[in-house]
């Protein structure tokens, strides 16, 4: 049966979220009696001649027809969206359209957090998030609506990617990097928004080496009630101590804890609490110490120690306050500064020189 060349179609069209699985699981046994698949999809699933065509034409949209855009390659895949490069037959731009899965548009919380995405990145403008154009939509012939984004199209790897071929970034590299994503950051911040989902998939270094923040699905208003249905899924090795405990309101700190997680992932190449159990996962970040013996092994400053540790500190009081404090802290040790004070704790930004430099970054 798993020779039958319409099988793996018939999984495509399942893992696409065109047919439910025990609907597919019922027409293999008529597949094995030699019926036509696209003749038991229009009798069987209700398909039209016209849908299965364009179902064969993308490969259960893997590979999307847009009207007024030129689909040119896949970007990247996620687990509610693809992104594809595309040129726009009007105008001849290049953009990159993120075009939600027809399985997480069913999904009313999914399809908000999509379309909200695609509102605040129309209305931000920062070096560091890429630019957006807004969301649209269009219903193919007797097919759900397809829900996609515009926005900048920028080419280039994810810090995860990187992680997952083995990369280990250098620590002047990493703080440079970290720096670049705590000023988009506190861009957000002064707009009172917290991101809530930092990540190494979640920022990219482009070709050009410029740092970015890609997804902004899960943004909230500052000190705005949350619950568990906004909550990042499949991050739990990033999430702050409150988080994991259910903490009910956005708060930036919790996106510094994140970002010092990631910060140790990238000079560390592993993450600070690792487990195949997840639940294992938030006990660790709740109760457990922080346990970094590479660090002092392979030659970092203490400095990079101290960022650490401040920025994961258990308690959200013993963190950084703002981006402004780590954002001053980071450039003075990539300025070439040695004389950061590891033992200040109650000195407030407002006390302290803002740099006057921009750090040299190499990536």
């Amino acid at each position: 049966m798993k020779s039958h060349p319409d099988v793996e179609f018939l999984a495509l069209l399942v893992h696409r979220g065109h047919l439910p699985a025990p609907q597919a699981q019922a027409l293999l046994p008529r597949l094995q009696q030699g019926e036509v698949l696209d003749e038991l999809l229009c009798s069987s699933a209700g398909f039209s001649p016209e849908r299965v065509a364009r179902l064969r034409r993308t490969r259960g949209g893997e590979q999307p027809e847009i009207p007024g855009y030129e689909i040119l390659a896949a970007l990247g895949q996620g687990g509610t969206a693809d992104v594809f490069r595309a040129r726009e037959k009007k105008s001849g731009r290049l953009l990159a359209l993120k075009v939600l899965k027809p399985t997480a548009a069913a999904q009313p919380a999914t399809l908000k957090a999509f379309l909200a995405e695609a509102r605040l990145l129309k209305e931000l403008e920062h070096p560091g998030l890429v630019r957006g154009e807004g969301a649209a939509k269009y219903a193919p012939s007797g097919e759900p609506e397809v829900f996609f984004a515009r926005m900048e199209c920028i080419e280039g790897k994810t810090l995860l990617e990187w992680l997952e071929g083995g990369q280990v970034f250098e620590e002047e590299v990493a703080l440079a990097i970290i720096l670049s994503v705590a000023e988009t950051l506190a861009y957000l911040a002064s707009r009172q928004l917290v991101h809530r989902d930092i990540k190494p998939g979640n920022v990219m270094l482009t070709l050009e080496g410029k740092v970015k923040l890609i997804d902004l699905g899960f943004a909230a208003s500052q000190g705005q009630r949350t619950n568990s249905a906004d909550t990042a899924s499949g991050t739990v090795g990033y999430l702050s101590p409150e988080q994991a405990r259910g903490a009910a309101e956005a708060d930036l700190r919790s996106d510094i804890y994140s970002l010092g997680v990631t910060l140790f992932h990238l000079v560390v190449g592993r993450l600070p609490f690792e487990s195949s159990d997840d639940a294992e996962v938030l006990r660790m970040q709740v109760m457990q110490a922080l346990s970094a013996p590479e660090l002092k092994r392979r030659g970092f400053s203490p400095h990079l120690s101290y960022f650490i540790e401040k920025m994961m500190s258990k308690e959200a009081e013993l963190r950084y306050q703002s981006w402004e404090e780590l954002i001053e802290d980071i450039s003075a040790q990539l300025r070439g500064r040695d004389q950061l004070d590891l033992d200040r704790e109650q000195e407030t930004p407002h006390a302290r020189k803002s740099p006057n430099a921009r750090p040299r970054r190499r990536f």
